[in-house]
This record gives C-alpha cells, structure tokens and sequence, in this order.
C-alpha cells in the first residue's frame, strides 16, 4: 500500500546528486526532526535495507521540506511533533520492492505487514511499479506527544506499512480515539497543503512541490 502506480512504465531522470535534482535534508529546516527511516535498515515489510537507501536521511524538494518544517512547528505548539518513516524514495527502490513481491517465498513479514493476504496478492493493488515518493514531495509519517521533553506515538489503530484496509484513514473499525488520533494529522498536514491518500493514514503529498519527473538519486 505504500507504492501507488501512476503508468505503466515511467523513466526516472538520472541526476547527479540530491542537490541537483532539487532534494534538500529535512534536518537542514528541522534539526532535531523525529526520523525513523525505516528503508534504510531491515524493519520494515521486506525485512532488509531496501536498494537506493544508502543514509537513514529525510531528503524532499525544497518547498516540500519547508512545508513539512511548518506543521512540525505548529503541532509543537500543541504537544505533538512528527516522527518521519519515509520521504523521497529512489526509484531503484521502488523496483526493488517490486522483486520482493515477485519473491513468493519469502514471507518472513507476513504476520507484521499483510497477515490476511497471500504474497501474490500484493502486487498490483498494494505494490506498482511507480511511485509518488520519487518525485521528491511525498512523506509517510505519525504523530508522537510530547510531555516534559519525553515523545511517545499515539495510537492510529496500526503500525506502518499495513497491507490491508485497516489501514485506510477513515476505516470504520477503528476506535473513536484512533480516528480523533488520524484526523488531528490529516489537519495539521492539510493546513500546509499536503493531501492524505485515503488507503494510508500515514502518507502524504504536497502536490505543488512535486518534481515534473521520477527521480532515481540514493538516499545519502
């Protein structure tokens, strides 16, 4: 659920470095930014640090990163900061997720991420060949509240990277806290015009930031 196919077969422009295809650390606008980078090591649904991802390293373009340094100011003021899984994602990435679908015998985070799909399931609805995220303004992130000095996640009803519909922002099944949990993120966030995607509570894009382009730069 966290690939989202825009065509068939789309050509990532080579640049040369982060800098040139218009890509800045979210650290350089939020220094103390919440970063779980989750592709750079092995906790997340393939189970091993994923290609393209040399640095656990929030790199977005530029408006996006200031737009994201903005809600992350205004939900400080409100006891609450962001806690960052992913951002710009190569697209060597994105292709490498693509054979860990196609690998029908791993399943060695089956219980963790897709517990009531079969492997084969994934690849079309959940898992494409073209990603937002390589274009340089998408994030995937969570809430954490913050009392004396101490952050902790609140509870959104799942975990990262759950394949399955629990995970829509507006599931009805979750809990009137969790619901409260999602939508207090989807505000924040709108406020500075990213847009949610509806089957991932955690994933967001600001549009008018995006690269016109699929960008295949590491993350280092």
């Amino acid at each position: 659920m966290l690939v989202v196919a825009t065509a068939a077969t789309v050509a990532a422009v080579p640049s040369p470095d982060a800098a040139s295809a218009g890509l800045v650390d979210a650290r350089t606008r939020v220094p103390d930014l919440d970063e779980d980078m989750r592709y750079a090591g092995a906790d997340n649904f393939t189970g091993a640090p994923v290609d393209g991802y040399r640095a656990p390293v929030c790199l977005l373009r530029r408006a996006a990163a200031d737009a994201l340094a903005a809600v992350e100011g205004e939900l400080r003021a409100q006891g609450y900061r962001l806690r960052v899984w992913d951002c710009y994602r190569p697209a060597r990435a994105v292709a490498a997720f693509v054979r860990w679908a196609g690998d029908l015998a791993d399943t060695r985070t089956k219980a963790a991420h897709y517990p009531h799909l079969e492997k084969r399931q994934l690849l079309g609805e959940y898992i494409a060949p073209v990603s937002g995220h390589s274009r340089g303004a998408t994030v995937d992130l969570t809430l954490v509240r913050c009392d004396g000095g101490t952050c902790a996640p609140v509870d959104m009803g799942t975990d990262f990277d759950l394949f399955d519909p629990l995970a829509h922002t507006d599931d009805p099944r979750i809990t009137p806290a969790q619901r409260a949990n999602r939508q207090r993120l989807v505000r924040a966030m709108a406020a500075h015009g990213f847009v949610n995607y509806p089957a991932e509570w955690w994933h967001y894009t600001l549009p008018a930031a995006a690269a016109p382009t699929i960008l295949d730069v590491p993350v280092q």
